[in-house]
């Protein structure tokens, strides 16, 4: 079994290789490190490269008697070789050697609870580094488009005011929260040209921009931490008149953190600057809210938004 983590922070996979002994897994273990080396991630002016650890663990070699102890040794020689800066592929043997203290084994009492409990905890570790990752790599939209990353974060903002104004819950808070930062994931599929374009979009441009919903939930859907933003990265950009993309959902019909993200989207498009035209004041972006209400937003959340900014503005923000 072949068992990888990536540094800083755990984006972890477990390879099973059945019929491979230590020495064949050692060996596929360094071509898969050869490889990840060849590759850099990222654009000429911001370059990443994925730094990997690697553990390997055997049976018969390494004295395994139940599963159990595949997860216990491979978690077990990932935390040594983090301590020794990772980026390497270590073995039980490597560990173990030199008077170093061994790892204890699963004794008798063992069952399939203790194995149960250590995939929940290695893929709950991943998960969590899994997301810390995609988040990262939302930020890098703002290499592409500058004005996206600025926009998100006042985007975030709202909606989360405005989810709170709902009474939502604090998870239901959270998962918008989070889906407002992911909201504009799928630019990173759209072409600089367009995303940088000074002039207004041709019709032809306007279709590529309208699949980036579609590109951002394409990005999401393989994370199980993420399945419950996905509706709401995918139609942030339908219309209460079922005039919108990418599937023209109307009313009710659209998620409803969704519908949040999309007024909180519109309102911080307006009261900011584009690279074809000046930001509005913010009474008359609230102005141009108010005229769409019942068409393009929930008319409820246009309330819900309206209170949001006057108690903003009542605190002098």
């Amino acid at each position: 079994m072949l068992s990888s983590r990536s540094l800083p922070g755990l984006n972890g996979i477990i390879i099973i290789t059945p019929g491979a002994d230590k020495k064949i897994a050692m060996i596929l273990a360094g071509r898969l490190m050869d490889v990840i080396k060849l590759y850099n991630f990222g654009n000429k002016q911001h370059q990443v490269k994925l730094k990997l650890s690697v553990a390997v663990a055997s049976f018969p070699e390494d004295k395994i008697q139940r599963g159990s102890d595949f997860i216990k040794i491979a978690d077990y020689i990932l935390n040594k070789v983090k301590e020794l800066g990772g980026d390497r592929v270590y073995s039980y043997g490597d560990v173990t050697a030199k008077g170093k203290t061994p790892v204890p084994i699963a004794d008798d009492t063992a069952d399939v609870t203790v194995l149960k409990e250590k995939l929940e905890k290695l893929t709950k570790r991943a998960n969590q580094s899994l997301a810390e990752a995609i988040f990262a790599f939302a930020k890098t939209i703002d290499i592409k488009d500058h004005y996206t990353g600025e926009h998100v974060e006042k985007t975030v903002h709202y909606a989360t005011e405005i989810a709170r104004a709902k009474g939502l819950s604090k998870d239901e808070v959270e998962n918008i929260k989070q889906a407002a930062i992911l909201h504009d994931l799928g630019k990173i599929g759209i072409s600089e040209n367009i995303l940088l374009k000074d002039s207004k979009l041709t019709p032809e441009e306007y279709e590529e921009i309208k699949k980036h919903p579609q590109i951002g939930a394409d990005i999401l859907r393989p994370i199980h931490l993420f399945h419950a933003l996905i509706p709401l990265v995918l139609h942030h950009h339908e219309r209460w008149d079922g005039k919108g993309y990418p599937y023209g959902l109307r009313g009710e019909d659209i998620p409803l953190g969704a519908r949040i993200i999309a007024l909180a989207d519109t309102y911080e498009a307006l009261t900011s600057d584009r690279r074809y035209r000046k930001a509005c004041a913010n009474n008359i972006a609230v102005q141009k809210i108010q005229q769409v209400s019942g068409t393009q937003f929930d008319p409820e959340i246009v309330e819900l938004f309206l209170k949001v900014i006057q108690e903003e503005q009542d605190n002098g923000y």
